[in-house]
């Protein structure tokens, strides 16, 4: 029994990596409801260098812990045609502080998608913050980095090296990212079921 319980997990678990994107490969679209009730797609980008995209919420303390950060990325990289999404993929029955009502009054300048059509699990993010920056190549978005903003999730005083900054500043260089993928420390994803 515990053989096929183990047989059961491996398969899952190739299953479930076959749905996670990659960097290189083509980000999956979404359409999702923003908190001003507006549609918002990533083709509606088209225009921009690239996205950073952030799967995120509102109970999770790592979240928390860089709400004010993922608000200074958006101020400093927006100009530079690189603005925040967030998608919050969790369930609001599972932690009422994730409903919609909720998400609308974080007031964020940039949409803050509610993410009841499960596109986290077309990109594979597992934690809230998980971060998936997107390179606009003119033939449609590229993953170009995966993982955290930085490496220290608890203090943004304490951050040594700012993963994400990083990649965007390489991206904007044409230059090769480095590293191209880290571990998102955070909250695993209570997903809508």
């Amino acid at each position: 029994m515990r053989k096929n319980l183990l047989l059961l997990a491996m398969i899952f678990g190739v299953f479930a990596l076959k749905s996670q994107v990659k960097v290189g490969d083509t980000a999956p679209d979404f359409k999702l409801t923003n908190t001003d009730y507006k549609m918002v797609a990533l083709s509606d980008y088209s225009d921009q260098e690239g996205v950073i995209v952030i799967f995120t919420c509102n109970h999770c303390p790592y979240a928390k812990f860089y709400e004010e950060r993922i608000n200074l990325l958006h101020k400093s990289y927006a100009p530079q045609k690189f603005p925040v999404v967030a998608i919050n993929p969790n369930d609001s029955v599972k932690f009422e502080t994730d409903g919609f009502s909720h998400m609308v009054a974080k007031n964020y300048k940039f949409p803050y998608l509610l993410d009841n059509e499960g596109v986290y699990k077309a990109y594979g993010a597992t934690k809230t913050p998980h971060v998936f920056l997107l390179n606009n190549t003119g033939k449609g978005f590229k993953v170009a980095y995966i993982g955290a903003i930085d490496d220290s999730p608890q203090e943004a005083s304490q951050v040594k090296v700012k993963y994400l900054e990083d990649a965007i500043n390489a991206v904007k260089a044409g230059k090769e990212v480095s590293p191209a993928m880290t571990k998102a420390i955070g909250c695993s994803i209570k997903p809508f079921q």
